[in-house]
Order: structure tokens, then C-alpha cells, then sequence
């Protein structure tokens, strides 16, 4: 398989600085030669150019939208690097940088497959807009906007309209859920899966659920969208909004081990890693490990 490593160097969604510096730390630790162990050729397209903006013109686009316009032109453009990537029959492997860049990831895939499924492992449902988030950081809603629920400059990034029918949104995880992110799943009867639940019931019963569904509704491809902070904040120091109750380790591994082993993941994002609040590179070869053994098995 030929894997693009695409880095996108962007902090301005969790508007918290270090995550940009995620792309950057796991070029050091060797990523594109530890997958390439994996019979895959690994070609690093190099980061997507994200603009600087000052502190203090944060809010110059939308009062509730944090760096709104850089945010949209930065997904904008990451968008059509993974749509290309796909076209070429690459697998396009989005390192970040902070959770806001799944707009742009999935909006490219979208415009390539029409029955496809995001596997959105987090704690947090990334389902707020800016009527509901109390913070305005944009990481905490891509996946509302993907759905084509809130701002229309976020929800027409790429193309206008939806780009996932939520009823092929699977989250897993999720354990830091706002009040405004509760209706929503209500209201959307969305497929979400607590850590608490992945935990009591068994993450092989929960994944094979997930993966029995996907087989039933014929999807074509799976776009998995992973971050840091799906797995227990005392495993992962260096990641912006770590919560404890999560998954562990070994968990973690056996769900991305059984979607990786069904074939269907055609593009993926690997994000959240804060390489100024890891603790002596912890998360950092922990995020190498994750990614070393889900390709592993694709």
C-alpha cells in the first residue's frame, strides 16, 4: 500500500499551543520508516501551509468561532490534498495538529466515496457549534459540521452540504459530552459508545457490533479519525484535554487491530499530540506505537 503522510501543523482549533508541534515530533521519532516495515511505501508530502494569526485577531471572523476564516482556508486545502491522495489510490494518513483538522480530512474523502462510515475514537463527540460550545474552539465541532449541522462557512468546507450521513458515524469513547452535545446524539439517534461502556461490556463485543453494522449497510470505505485522549488521561500527558475513565492501552490496540484487520480504512487522522506537555516523550512513542501497529494489520 502507498501511504501520504500529510502533517497539519495547527493548534488554532484547541487554540492551546504545542499540538502543532505534533506532526513535526513524529517525523522525528522515525514514523514514515517504521511503517514503511510494513511491506507499505510511505511518501511524506510535507505539511499543509497553516497561516500565522496573532492572539488577539482570534475572533476577527465570527465573535464565537475562534480563527474561523484561517481554519476554513487551512481544511480547505487539506481537503483536496486527501481527495487527490484517494484518486491516486494512496492512503492518505493525516498527523496533527488538533481535531478541527477532520473537516478537512473527511470532506475529502467524502468527495471521493458515498457510503462510507467515520470510527471517531475520542473522548469528546466533537459535535458543538458555535450556539453551544462555552470555549469557541472549533475542535470541539468538526464532526457536527461534517454532518452539516451549524456555521455554513464550516458545514460548505470543500463542497456545500453534508459530507457524512450521521447515521455511518460511529463514536467511541466518549465520556466529556456538553449538554448542547446530549441533544444533539438524542435528536440524531447518533451511534456513540461510552469508554464506560467499552469498558464494562468488553471493546471486542462494542467493536464487532460497530463492524457487524458496517458489513450489514455495505459500506465501501472507513475513514477512522483518532485521538489522543480516546485512551486514559494517565497514559497520555501530552495531549490538550486528557480525561480520565478512558481505555486502556491494550484495549486501544485490540479496537484498532479488529477495524484495521476488515480492510475497509481508506484514509485516516492521527491527532491531539502536544509535544510541549509530553512528559519525556511518553505520549510521543506511545502515538508511534498506535500507528506502527495499525498498520500493521491494514
Amino acid at each position: 500500500m502507498d501511504i501520504n503522510v500529510i502533517g497539519v501543523p495547527l493548534y488554532y482549533g484547541a487554540d492551546r499551543k504545542g499540538v502543532e508541534y505534533g506532526p513535526e515530533k513524529l517525523r522525528e521519532k522515525k514514523l514514515s520508516s517504521i511503517l514503511g516495515k510494513h511491506n507499505h511505501q510511505v511518501y511524506d508530502l510535507g505539511n499543509i501551509y497553516v497561516p500565522e494569526v496573532k492572539d488577539y485577531n482570534k475572533f476577527y471572523s465570527h465573535a464565537n468561532l475562534k480563527y474561523l476564516e484561517t481554519i476554513v482556508e487551512v481544511n480547505r486545502n487539506l481537503a483536496h490534498a486527501v481527495y487527490s491522495s484517494i484518486k491516486a489510490e494512496n492512503f492518505p494518513l493525516t498527523i496533527g495538529g488538533d481535531h478541527s483538522l477532520a473537516l478537512g480530512s473527511i470532506s475529502g474523502v467524502s468527495r471521493v466515496y458515498k457510503n462510507f462510515a467515520v470510527i471517531w475514537m475520542d473522548a469528546h463527540g466533537d459535535i458543538n457549534t458555535h450556539d453551544t460550545s462555552g470555549s469557541g474552539n472549533i475542535h470541539g465541532m468538526p464532526l457536527a459540521k461534517l454532518m452539516n449541522v451549524g456555521h455554513k462557512d464550516l458545514t460548505n468546507v470543500y463542497f456545500e452540504g453534508q459530507k457524512v450521513n450521521p447515521e455511518n458515524v460511529f463514536i467511541l469513547g466518549a465520556r466529556d459530552l456538553d449538554p448542547g452535545e446530549i441533544e444533539l446524539i438524542k435528536e440524531m439517534k447518533l451511534n456513540v459508545y461510552s469508554a464506560e461502556e467499552l469498558n464494562e461490556k468488553g471493546i471486542e463485543v462494542i467493536v464487532q457490533n460497530v463492524l457487524d453494522t458496517l458489513k450489514a449497510k455495505n459500506i465501501e470505505a472507513v475513514h477512522l479519525s483518532f485521538d489522543l485522549d480516546f485512551i486514559d488521561s494517565k497514559y497520555v500527558p501530552g495531549t490538550g484535554t486528557p480525561v480520565a475513565g478512558g481505555v486502556n492501552i491494550e484495549d486501544t490496540k485490540q479496537a484498532l487491530k479488529m477495524i484495521a484487520e476488515t480492510k475497509l480504512i481508506k484514509s485516516m487522522d492521527f491527532v491531539e499530540l502536544n509535544a510541549l506537555l509530553d512528559k519525556n516523550d511518553v505520549t510521543a512513542d506511545l502515538a508511534i506505537d498506535l500507528l506502527d501497529w495499525t498498520f500493521k494489520h491494514i
